[in-house]
């Protein structure tokens, strides 16, 4: 029976350099949400019928994302690999709607602080559709679940 879902997400520990109390915060909540809810259908088929549900691994190897996808016994099934560079702007900005956001909630108005997390949001979610669109034919993900996978992309970009 399928359960197209991610029971397990890590991040390569690795590929991480830094990140602040606020990004460990974003990673921890984007981590619960996704494991909460999520729609995650690799689209090849396996000789014996498996579909889910997975555990999954993310990494950046040389400028492309990894997406490592395992059973659930942790046998591997296969690994998505995609170029980031159409990711690039989307992650630069998000990082600096982000800093604006952190720093408007410290001295801002309640005003300016819902106009900053606005921009945030829409950030957010055109990269989640980028996201989909990137992962069409490879992995069908919902739009909340490409949000969350956005946001942990995100935390694998951090340089300090």
């Amino acid at each position: 029976m399928a359960d197209p879902r991610i029971i397990d997400i890590q991040l390569d520990q690795r590929t991480i350099l830094w990140r602040n109390a606020d990004v460990e915060q974003e990673r921890r909540i984007a981590i619960f949400d996704l494991l909460e809810d999520n729609h995650f259908a690799p689209q090849r088929d396996h000789d014996d019928g498996y579909a889910g549900p997975y555990k999954v691994l993310l990494r950046v190897e040389e400028g492309r994302l990894v997406i490592e996808i395992n059973r659930e016994d942790d046998r591997p099934l296969e690994a998505i690999i995609l170029g980031l560079g159409r990711f690039r702007r989307p992650i630069r900005d998000y990082f600096a709607i982000c800093d604006s956001y952190y720093q408007a909630i410290s001295n801002a108005s309640p005003q300016q602080i819902e106009t900053v997390d606005m921009a945030r949001r829409a950030i957010h979610n055109d990269a989640a559709e980028q996201l989909i669109e990137r992962l069409e034919g490879k992995i069908a993900v919902d739009f909340d679940t490409a949000r969350r996978l956005f946001t942990l992309i995100c935390v694998l970009h951090i340089k300090g």
